[in-house]
């Protein structure tokens, strides 16, 4: 197993483990994850993963955007050049948006297991309530503290607590996104957030001008 791997099964385990642990003992599973680093090495299936796009499948230009809900660059992106990009260019049908999410630590993995909760229909939502609130939540104090942060970003969404519960309880689920997250990484070459890739070329954090005329160039106009 790679470095990079082990250190993602760390944040598996510190993540599933520190919610479990903020919880109840009659809530916690008597085995939340199995050795991170065998289940890491297992046979995950990651076609089980949604990809959250926006914008017509068939768009001339497709941009995937590798962030992580703990960045502030990323916070950045989507309170500024993101709204621009989906009023341009998403929305006209010009581009198609992918949005996957990066697990630098525990707390962005919580964050994606929320946003994810009730699937595409509410995530670009969640997203966008995750990342505005995100200098509050993400410095709220402890693992209790920050699950119970999210908790109610997913409340205020309209999540019930129930649910809200299955989600941040899945261990499965948060293994296969880590694995899902990895072999994307892997793949495109991504080693820092927000990081893109536009028609399969990877493309650098910059401002919304400069992305603009990539698009275009991309657009041929």
């Amino acid at each position: 197993m790679t470095r990079f791997a082990t250190v993602i099964c760390a944040a598996v385990a510190m993540a599933a483990g520190a919610y479990w642990l903020t919880q109840s003992p009659s809530n916690t599973p008597a085995n939340p994850l199995i050795g991170s680093a065998e289940a890491q090495e297992a046979d995950i299936d990651t076609s089980t993963i949604v990809e959250m796009v926006q914008g017509a499948d068939d768009a001339p230009v497709e941009i995937i955007e590798y962030a992580s809900f703990t960045c502030p660059h990323c916070a950045s992106f989507h309170d500024g050049p993101y709204k621009q990009l989906k009023k341009d260019f998403i929305d006209t049908g010009k581009v198609k948006f992918v949005y996957r999410e990066v697990y630098f630590d525990r707390y962005g993995l919580w964050a994606s297991m929320v946003a994810r909760c009730t699937g595409p229909d509410k995530f670009f939502g969640l997203t966008d309530l995750i990342f505005k609130e995100q200098s509050n939540w993400a410095r709220a104090g402890g693992p209790s503290e920050i699950v119970a942060a999210l908790r109610k970003i997913g409340l205020k969404a309209g999540i019930s607590n129930e649910q809200l519960d299955a989600c941040l309880q899945d261990a499965t689920r948060a293994q296969t996104l880590v694995a899902w997250y990895q072999e994307n990484a892997e793949r495109d070459g991504i080693n820092a957030t927000p990081s893109f890739v536009m028609n399969g070329k990877k493309v650098d954090n910059q401002s919304y001008a400069e992305f603009k005329k990539l698009i275009e160039a991309e657009l041929g106009s």
